[in-house]
This record gives structure tokens, sequence and C-alpha cells, in this order.
């Protein structure tokens, strides 16, 4: 028995052999992931910890993620590493939002120049001094007036739900505008249920076709970050402050015609709060913007990243290639 066995022993691990020696040969896992890992980071800006996620080679072209309401950069996650292997990406949360400090209302600015200097503050810090943006929700008015500041300074746009014109403030701002008009305390009070979990949650599911492709985590993680102590007055700073924004609209669709940034404009045409109302009008003062309008809502990111992430990344690398 044992001379039968051990010819079919050999026999057995010589066929083991020359299946491993035919297997194409594959990179070690860790020289694939290495160029795609987030480091999480921290800068003291304006005596601000400002946290940001950071990704890439340091020598590569800059792409400056900003992120939107109630969120920070973790809406970013999942598309820092596809771009991160050909680009050094930089993705801060505001101060108020996400890790980055949260100072009380009545020691901190929080208005949308100061956010603009801070993120600026940053830059500086970090060597970064041309840069393609991606801008989403808040991250719009807080990337133009840093593009007003250092027009030359930006090689591209990505513009996700973000606005830069009249057309784009329906009837979802209308309680916003009263507040603006008049900062009342009753006006104030009822934009309280901005930052309740019912319309966080709203936020990410709504106009979404499947919404099983939504990670609930979404939610839970900017409600606590909401529920914070004081955080509600940030948040109510904030959108009374918005309205700053809305007379520098035609600077910076000045800035769009002078400078003529490439611009991908990728944005969920079934958003309640920036509808694509507000998409449309870029090309009036963009015509080479290349416009894609995608079926979900106003975390486009969430469930068309394999739509979105090619466009964007097909997008840069024709674009900065070139500058």
């Amino acid at each position: 028995m044992r001379r039968l066995i051990a010819p079919a022993l050999l026999a057995a691990t010589a066929l083991v052999s020359a299946a491993r020696a035919a297997e194409p040969a594959h990179a070690p896992v860790s020289s694939v992931s290495r160029a795609s890992i987030t480091h999480y980071r921290t800068a003291t800006v304006d005596g601000v910890t400002v946290f940001y996620r950071e990704a890439g080679p340091q020598d590569a072209p800059v792409v400056l993620l900003l992120h939107g309401f109630p969120t920070s950069s973790h809406m970013f996650r999942n598309l820092i590493p596809l771009l991160a292997d050909r680009y050094r990406v930089i993705a801060p949360d505001y101060p108020g939002f996400g890790q980055s400090d949260a100072p009380g209302h009545e020691a901190f600015a929080y208005t949308f120049a100061h956010y603009a200097e801070i993120v600026d503050g940053l830059l500086g810090q970090l060597g970064a001094t041309r840069y393609a943006m991606y801008v989403m929700d808040y991250g719009a008015p807080v990337g133009y007036r840093l593009a007003l500041k250092h027009p030359e300074r930006v090689s591209a746009l990505v513009v996700q739900n973000g606005n830069a014109y009249e057309e784009g403030l329906k009837e979802f701002w209308d309680p916003i505008k009263a507040y603006w008009a008049e900062p009342s305390d009753g006006n104030r009070e009822a934009l309280a249920v901005l930052v309740r979990p019912e319309t966080t949650k709203f936020q990410y599911v709504d106009g979404v076709a499947d919404v099983s492709r939504i990670d609930p985590d979404n939610w839970v993680h900017d409600q606590a970050l909401l529920d914070r102590p004081g955080n509600k007055d940030i948040q109510l700073d904030l959108f009374r402050d918005y309205g700053s924004n809305v007379p520098l609209y035609p600077a910076f669709q000045a800035f769009f015609r002078e400078r003529r940034p490439p611009t991908l404009i990728v944005w969920g045409k079934n958003d309640k709060i920036f509808p694509a109302e507000g998409a449309h009008p870029y090309r009036r003062d963009l015509p080479d913007a290349e416009m894609h309008l995608f079926d979900t809502g106003h975390f486009a990111l969430e469930d068309k990243l394999d739509e979105m992430g090619p466009l964007i990344r097909g997008f840069l690398d024709r674009t900065l290639a070139q500058r």
C-alpha cells in the first residue's frame, strides 16, 4: 500500500507545482494598496484644530475636496482611493463639522468667509499652491470664495450639487430666506428642523431609486456630530450666513467667465435642496463644461459612485495632464 501512495503523492505534488508555475505573477498586495492609503491628520489654523484626510503622492497634482452639510470629509471616503494613486487628495473638515474643533459660536465666527480663510490657511501649511476643486453644497461657496482670492491657483472644477446661481435657490430655501430678511428668534428657531434626525436621513435617501445602496451609518454618523452640545447654534449661524454668498454670485460667475477653468458637473437631479435648476446656468458662463445629471438625490456619491467615479477620474486625467 505504501508503494502505491508515495507515487500518487509525488504526482499530486507535481501537478500543484505546475499549476502554480502557470499562474500569472501578481504584485504584492502592499504595493497595490499603498498609493490609496488615506492618512487622517490635523493642523492648527487660526487657533483651531482642523482635521483633514490626505492620500496620494506628495508631489502629485492636488485635488481639494470640499464637503457639504451636514456631513464632513467622510462623504469622500470612497472617492479618495479612486484618485489617490495619481493625485494628492486633501479633504478637510470645516470647524464645527466632522473631527475638526467646534468652538462655541460666541467665540468663533461661523461664516463662509472664515471657512475660506481656514481652508486657505490649511493649504498654505500643506504647500498646496495649485489645485483642482471638488465642491459640493457648502463646499461651493467656500471653494468659490477661495477662487476669488487666488484665481490663478484653480486648475479645474468638479461641481456636485453646489450652487452659484439664484435659479438654484428654490422652495426649500424659503424659510431660510425669511431668516436672512428678518433674523428674529422665531425665524431662527423655525430652522431647527434642519438639524433633526429625520432631516439628516432625508438628505441621504430622498430622490434615491434604490435606498438599499445607501449606508445608514451615514446619517447616524452625521447626526451624532450635529447633536453635540452647542452645535445647533453653529449650524443656525451658518444658515443665516449662507445669505452672504448670494451677493457674491455675480463675482463667482465672473470668475467662471474670465478664468474658464475646465469644469465637470456631476449632479443628483432629484435633489430638493440644490435642484437641477441650479446646474444648468453654469453653462452660461462655462459653455465648455461637461455636464452629467444622475437619477439620485443630494449625496450623489453614495449610490452613484460606480458611474461618477470613472467620469471624475477621466476628467482629471484629461485636464490635469495638460496643465
